[in-house]
């Protein structure tokens, strides 16, 4: 398993797979790279795709400190530095655009293109799910809020003819610490004041029916992004990428391209 040494000395590992131009799939919160597994081979025969584990996830290190989204940027950046790749598209979800906003905005020479999916540009103007939601979650019994959590990412009909695994609802081996500095990451993003100074094209992508993360951020993000172009699933939830792959997978190869 190869591995990337950030400045402060965290191993974060890395996968790449497949030929052609660069492309970064970053995964959400408390997630490694298995979230793509689904839909990678969509990207697989077009570019040569990179993922790697957050730290706290996977088989990167974990320390017990605090993570942030910008701080994850970051993360990617060392991550190509140790391949060698000076420009790539990037593709990021759920928390991976928050993750995305920062690389792009913070690095523009490094960001030949972004996709911005189910994401959020936090902070005071992000527009956060209702109480319903978070009492959904929040239940004592662990698998009514499992399955909660698996109700926000897909929708019934998919749930049930799609038995699992689902690479969406967490990294199972997270140690509880990691996953408490993920949701604070999460939680304090708020990328707005930086969303103009994005340069690289970009598209956003949402579900019509998430509200995991609602589907009203997604318009304020391709508002706040300069020319930046909107598409809405009809129908989707959280997991559109998965659930609606015949859908979403080609729009953004179309956009990439």
């Amino acid at each position: 398993m190869p591995y990337a040494t950030t400045p402060d000395g965290v191993k974060l590992s890395y996968q790449v797979r497949g030929d052609g131009p660069p492309l970064v799939l970053l995964p959400g919160q408390a997630n490694d790279h298995r979230w793509w597994d689904p839909v990678r081979a969509d990207f697989d025969a077009a570019y040569r795709t990179i993922t790697f584990d957050y730290r706290g996830t996977g088989e990167s290190d974990k320390p017990d400190e605090p993570y942030t989204t910008r701080g994850f940027a970051t993360d990617v950046l060392t991550v190509l530095d140790e391949l060698g790749i000076e420009r790539a598209r990037v593709y990021g979800t759920s928390m991976g655009g928050r993750v995305a906003q920062w690389l792009a905005a913070g690095h523009p020479g490094r960001v030949t293109a972004l996709v911005l999916g189910c994401s959020s540009p936090g902070g005071a103007h992000g527009i956060e799910r209702d109480n319903d939601v978070r009492r959904s979650l929040a239940q004592p019994d662990r698998a009514a809020a499992e399955r909660a959590l698996l109700e926000l990412m897909y929708t019934p009909g998919w749930l049930a003819t799609h038995p699992g695994p689902y690479h969406t609802i967490g990294d199972p081996g997270m140690p509880a610490h990691a996953r408490r500095r993920h949701l604070a990451a999460s939680a304090g993003h708020d990328a707005w004041d930086a969303l103009p100074s994005i340069t690289a094209p970009t598209l956003v992508v949402h579900g019509t029916d998430d509200v995991f993360n609602p589907a009203a951020n997604a318009p304020l993000l391709a508002g706040r992004i300069p020319g930046a172009e909107l598409r809405m699933i009809e129908g989707a939830r959280h997991a559109y990428f998965e659930e609606f792959r015949a859908v979403a997978s080609p729009l953004v190869l179309d956009f990439l391209r």
